[in-house]
């Protein structure tokens, strides 16, 4: 069933890794939110649309994302007239609203339908004014889950990830998924050729804080949504670069990286345990590598379906606010990010 609303105003080992697979923990239990249930959300997946190539990839990965959990899809565009043409035409009174950026962007919403013209799924399309970054901010308390491209053109037209993919996850209310477009990618596919979900693992960063916990749960729903597994990805960045300039000081700090390798391995197991213990029906894995968290999640990204970080946490897969670890992904990924916001 397609709709269409009226516009609204702004308002492996000790020395590399270690595999985890879940079984009952004996430390104290993680605290987080888990699988409570939430009030529903009416527009479900939001996916903003501005006709661009990575928009479309957007388009199709949330009209995907839509059917996998059931959840009704909604399209939106908006338009802005710049401040100086603004005060010019507001002298002249248009009650249909019939400007020329509106009408641009009700043809992208025409697009969008007609990408969309085999989905068998229910869509609403929305065209809104105001800035696209925030109008998506507005409408991401009414959504289960946004979507964005990486880049745009202009409206919903990201441009670059310098304003609406970067600006999002870190105000969004829900859970906001960039999705990269790269030829061959899954979210380049038709809406309505079967996913390949459920072949590859989603992956979570995590590091123990409360932030990470709760993206995790959220990682485990999509899996769980998926029909795929869950991997918990724990990393131990380098201690200090000391033993460079002073030899002597090797065998010091190899012994520090060992000691604080065997205490992530211990808070794996309980993070890993936890999950597990919320979503018994998921398999659930995880693994403490050697290394920088983005590098690491980046070097997996062919190798997964989507990967999931907090928008800030401790340290290491701790990005404090959208700054390190989840930027750099948002830059470089070359498969969908979901940023998972605190819930304070």
């Amino acid at each position: 069933m397609n709709t269409e609303v009226p516009v609204t105003p702004v308002a492996e080992s000790r020395d590399s890794a270690q595999t985890h697979d879940a079984h009952t923990a004996t430390a104290p239990a993680p605290t987080a939110s888990s699988g409570e249930p939430r009030a529903p959300r009416p527009l479900g997946v939001l996916v903003g649309f501005d006709g661009s190539a990575n928009a479309t990839a957007a388009l199709r990965w949330a009209a995907r994302e839509a059917q996998l959990r059931h959840l009704p899809l909604t399209v939106t565009s908006s338009f802005t007239i710049a401040p100086a043409v603004s005060g010019y035409l507001e002298s002249f009174p248009d009650p249909q609203g019939q400007t020329l950026a509106r009408k641009a962007t009700e043809a992208v919403l025409e697009d969008a339908k007609k990408l969309l013209s085999g989905y068998s799924g229910d869509v609403t399309y929305r065209l809104e004014h105001g800035d696209a970054a925030g109008v998506m901010v507005r409408l991401s308390g009414s959504a289960e889950l946004c979507v964005v491209g990486s880049r745009g053109r202009g409206g919903f037209t990201g441009r670059i990830l310098g304003s609406v993919a970067a600006a999002l996850p870190a105000h969004s209310h829900s859970p906001t998924v960039v999705v990269p477009h790269t030829k061959g990618s899954p979210a380049a596919a038709d809406p309505e050729t079967p996913s390949a979900a459920g072949s590859r693992p989603v992956v979570v960063g995590i590091d123990g804080s409360p932030h990470s916990r709760t993206a995790a749960v959220e990682a485990a729903r999509t899996a769980m949504s998926h029909g795929t597994s869950l991997q918990l990805l724990m990393a131990l960045p380098p201690l200090t670069t000391a033993a460079l300039w002073y030899p002597e000081l090797a065998a010091r700090e190899q012994a520090m990286a060992h000691s604080r390798m065997d205490d992530l391995n211990r808070d794996l197991d309980v993070e890993v345990g936890w999950i597990q213990a919320q979503f018994p029906e998921l398999s659930v894995s995880g693994s403490v590598k050697e290394g920088f968290p983005v590098d690491l999640l980046h070097e997996m990204g062919d190798q997964v379906d989507l990967t999931v970080v907090g928008t800030r946490g401790l340290s290491g897969l701790r990005s404090a606010l959208l700054g390190s670890v989840s930027r750099e992904l948002l830059h470089h990924s070359t498969v969908p990010v979901m940023v998972v916001p605190v819930q304070d």
